[in-house]
């Protein structure tokens, strides 16, 4: 008997095999939009790696925790290089999973009959964010420490439960080491439940299948091609097509990667902030507060918004509704069509509007408050907005394209 005979008698392993890789058939039109998806598996592999390597030097402690990074940096053989993959990687994941969400925005991978898809992707996105807010304190630096203190220091704004909930967060009624223990055990959970989580966003998407640049719906086409006669005429395995494919992506991906952790880990401040080189120090802050990058258009979101009756209760619901509104997606675009190459003008539009906003805010959240940027913020904080929640009206104005019957070249 063979080792996959035996293998096969006690586990699923060809099935699977064939079920998710060989006889997956996957659109044939893919595009460079389409690498995203693997890559951003990729790196939370790596991550949790990285991040497991590191645990074994870290001390969760704040008498500690500061110089054990130091430690890790200067004194563990390979110490810097884990630490600086595992920096550019917690970066790079967040451009990787932007850029698979425009994906998704383009060719209307939200739509039916993959709704499901959207949402385990969007809360993805959620525990991606709460494990690099957790992550964010353990360094336990200056703009670790008071960045984490602006941020729980928000949830106060809440009416009634605002005080409780942010002193349960903070474990003590300051961040201390208290906090900085739990943080370090959510940061070290989260990325476990991330594979789960990803693991349903890829059963959903196999139950389903694949969208693509067109938008038409393969499994519905016609049957029938070179591999099956069941599967669809314009399907093609996914292994060894699209794995060779990814493979080609990951190389230049890896390529980049690795630029940057060589040659600038700090990306001039903005992956690795300057006054994150300093031990926290409760009784000096920093002359300007801003989160990393990836935070930083819903940081602006927050300060945009005007604080009434001495409460930020209005930016703190902007801020988390400007997340929460990708949930709904699905519902909003009343489009007769998916993808962008057959919407009109008016959709398109309002996507460059969207992602010019994005772009901006992203910008001015790391930037002072104060005269025309707090006004350009609220400008595109309302543009931010408006694409989501005009869409079912513009989408449906909009004059679409005729959709082929079968994917295009």
């Amino acid at each position: 008997m063979s080792f996959m005979a035996w293998l096969d008698a006690r586990f699923p392993a060809t099935k699977v095999f064939k079920e998710h890789l060989s006889e997956y058939y996957a659109p044939k039109n893919f595009n460079f939009w389409y690498f995203f998806g693997s890559l951003a598996l990729l790196v939370l592999v790596l991550q949790i790696i990285t991040g497991v390597l590191l645990a074994m030097n870290y001390k969760p402690d704040a008498e500690l925790a500061f110089a054990s990074v130091e430690y890790i940096m200067r004194d563990v053989w390979g110490g810097w290089f884990i630490r600086y993959m595992h920096s550019t990687g917690a970066s790079l994941f967040f451009v990787v999973i932007y850029l698979h969400m425009f994906r998704g925005l383009l060719y209307g991978s939200y739509r039916k009959p993959r709704e499901l898809i959207w949402i385990f992707g969007m809360v993805i996105f959620l525990a991606m964010m709460a494990s690099a807010f957790f992550g964010y304190l353990l360094p336990w630096g200056q703009m670790s420490f008071w960045g984490a203190q602006v941020i729980v220091n928000l949830f106060e704004t809440l009416p009634f439960v605002g005080g409780a909930l942010s002193e349960w967060i903070r474990g003590d009624y300051v961040i201390s080491d208290v906090t900085l223990n739990r943080f370090y055990a959510f940061h070290y959970l989260i990325p476990f439940i991330l594979v789960g989580l990803v693991f349903l966003h890829i059963v959903a998407l196999h139950k389903v299948g694949s969208n693509n640049p067109d938008g038409v719906e393969i499994k519905q086409g016609p049957k029938g091609n070179k591999w099956s006669a069941d599967a669809p005429a314009d399907g093609i395995p996914f292994h060894p097509y699209y794995t060779v494919k990814d493979i080609m992506g990951t190389v230049v991906f890896m390529a980049i990667f690795f630029a940057i952790v060589f040659f600038m880990p700090e990306m001039g401040g903005y992956f690795l902030e300057q006054p994150n080189y300093e031990p926290a120090n409760p009784l000096k802050t920093p002359d300007h507060i801003a989160p990393v990058w990836y935070f930083t258009p819903y940081y602006a979101i927050l300060r945009a918004i005007p604080s009434a009756f001495g409460t930020q209760i209005w930016g703190v619901l902007a801020m988390f509704g400007s997340i929460l509104v990708f949930f709904f997606l699905p519902w909003l675009d009343r489009s007769a069509v998916k993808s962008i190459r057959y919407k009109g003008w008016i959709f398109k539009s309002w996507l460059a509007v969207f992602v010019v906003s994005f772009v901006m805010l992203g910008y001015l959240g790391t930037q002072p408050p104060g005269g025309s940027r707090t006004l350009l913020a609220q400008i595109f904080t309302a543009s931010y907005f408006a694409f989501f929640l005009l869409m079912p009206i513009y989408s449906k104005m909009d004059k679409t394209k005729p959709v082929p019957e079968r994917v295009t070249e």
